[in-house]
């Protein structure tokens, strides 16, 4: 179904929220990338803006089984119902996970989390301690284990750009980077280089080994180095260059705000 913007959204287009930021930002990072195994959230917003843009041949891959997606609407979950329609097929979770995850058939898995630590290994389990009583409660891993595991590599979009969303030791590890899995006595190395790409509303970081650090490679218009390197838990490296960031156009903001007129994640 087409949608028609409001006219209050048409007097928005100059102007955009975090949400509309990160989307356009980790969308335009989807070019050139063949198969998108998309997370919850920002994820799913941002691979359908790449649909549209940047990517428009790229293949999306669902927890819940459903793969070569073209929705028509904005997924509101990754099992919606709108995913099945006009996709190239939907299989049972356990052929998902053990034979396109595990067969390194996914080019990117693209994620959000609630922490982070230098080398990407991810938390969406808790906040605060001890673990018994956590500050706050989250949904955990669903599938981020075996996406850090089975991707060529992984892109993580995160809302809060703060020492304490950005930390040096994770109130849980949820799922370990390979760098992590490597320190471990026991358990199988990830195929993958882990998280190569941190979007947040600062900038960009980026890293290229499995025991490299994440380090600052762009700004978000407006941002400086200072107040990345302020906002961020760890002593944050930071690129010999550093560019910034071009803003949403007013084609991707018309965009967006045509996929999700009730900003469901355009908050």
């Amino acid at each position: 179904m087409t949608r028609i913007l409001a006219a209050a959204d048409m007097a928005r287009t100059h102007h955009y929220s975090n949400g509309e930021l990160l989307s356009a930002t980790s969308a335009r990072l989807l070019a050139g990338r063949s198969i998108v195994f998309a997370g919850h959230g920002l994820p799913t917003l941002a691979v359908s803006l790449a649909q549209q843009t940047v990517a428009p041949d790229v293949e999306l891959v669902y927890e819940s089984g459903v793969t070569g997606a073209r929705p028509n609407d904005l997924p509101l979950s990754i099992s919606d119902s709108i995913l099945v329609p006009g996709a190239a097929g939907v299989m049972p979770m356990t052929v998902l996970f053990n034979y396109v995850l595990q067969g390194r058939r996914i080019d990117v898995g693209f994620l959000g989390a609630a922490q982070i630590d230098k080398y990407g290994s991810l938390n969406s389990t808790l906040i605060g301690s001890p673990w018994s009583h956590p500050k706050v409660k989250l949904p955990g891993s669903g599938g981020a284990i075996e996406v850090m595991a089975g991707a060529r590599e992984v892109f993580v979009v995160m809302r809060r750009h703060t020492p304490t969303t950005y930390v040096e030791d994770l109130d849980f590890r949820t799922t370990p980077s390979p760098h992590a899995a490597a320190a471990a006595i026991h358990g199988a190395m990830p195929n993958g280089r882990g998280v190569t790409h941190v979007i947040s509303e600062l900038g960009v970081l980026t890293r290229s080994e499995p025991h490299e650090q994440l380090r600052l490679t762009a700004l978000q218009p407006g941002v400086s180095v200072d107040q990345v390197r302020d906002a961020t838990g760890w002593e944050l490296e930071v690129a010999p260059t550093v560019h910034t960031l071009p803003a949403p156009t007013k084609d991707e903001l018309e965009r967006l705000r045509l996929l999700d007129p009730a900003r469901h994640y355009l908050r």
